[in-house]
């Protein structure tokens, strides 16, 4: 039997790339074929430990350059930066599964399935960026997500809230109207890779509603007011900019009244 926390420490603490890929799926195969152990008896590493390969260079958000998509190379780069979003949702779902311990088995199967499933968005948009004459790494990218990771790397409540249910969630709101953007350009191939990952992203932020109403059950809080405590102790401005995206924000897993405060003004 492979133990998952062995696996995701070999995930997070390696930089490389295709070796992370790897151990991702062969990982999904060992669950899916029952040979797959989740003893937690391993200890488990500080954040500061995880390691990322040398390209991408990381920027502060404000220094990353934008280009249009109508711009030359404007489709490739905004392709680069959804891969870079990709690869660190790699991490996000190997470190959640890794650092949390004492947790049912499901949590630890739905967040691999997760990192599989973020795995393979990577892999699609590499090969639509080769097609594009762009490869992961040639442009610089910003670290915002992963400093989310570490600002919660001893809360799991904080991490559900502020990584699936914010920054994730976010991706329900703005995909569909680049969608429609990439049909306006006429670029089938870029809206089958946007529809694919549209598709996988309402069911993980699904999952991370579902395991924040249980971890909120456990510890005896309402998850509404939590919800709504958390990101305004940890997010800039006391929380995310609309719009939202109703329909696929209660598809996956939000209540009409936490909607209803995302929308309202503070």
């Amino acid at each position: 039997m492979k133990n998952i926390f062995e696996i995701a420490a070999s995930c997070l603490h390696s930089a490389d790339v295709k070796e992370k890929l790897r151990l991702t799926h062969q990982a999904r195969f060992y669950l899916e074929q029952g040979e797959l152990s989740f003893n937690n008896s391993c200890a488990v590493a500080d954040i500061a430990c995880v390691k990322f390969p040398a390209q991408p260079e990381w920027l502060a958000p404000r220094f990353v350059p934008k280009r249009k998509l109508t711009a030359p190379g404007g489709v490739a780069a905004f392709f680069h930066a959804i891969a870079h979003i990709e690869f660190v949702a790699i991490y996000l779902a190997w470190d959640i599964l890794y650092r949390f311990r004492g947790l049912p088995d499901e949590f630890y199967q739905d967040w691999l399935r997760i990192a599989d499933e973020e795995a393979q968005h990577f892999e699609l948009i590499c090969q639509h960026m080769a097609d594009l004459g762009m490869a992961y790494g040639d442009l610089p990218a910003h670290g915002g997500l992963w400093e989310l990771a570490q600002a919660t790397a001893d809360d799991l409540l904080a991490r559900l809230a502020l990584v699936p249910r914010c920054m994730e969630a976010r991706g329900l709101d703005v995909t569909p109207g680049l969608i429609s953007k990439f049909e306006k350009l006429q670029d089938t191939a870029s809206i089958a890779v946007l529809e694919r990952i549209l598709t996988d992203e309402v069911g993980h932020v699904e999952r991370g509603s579902y395991w924040f109403r249980w971890v909120c059950t456990q510890q005896d809080k309402a998850p509404e007011d939590s919800y709504r405590n958390l990101l305004l102790a940890y997010y800039e401005g006391g929380k995310p900019k609309g719009p939202f995206n109703r329909e696929m924000r209660i598809i996956a897993g939000f209540s009409a009244s936490e909607l209803d405060w995302l929308e309202a003004a503070l």
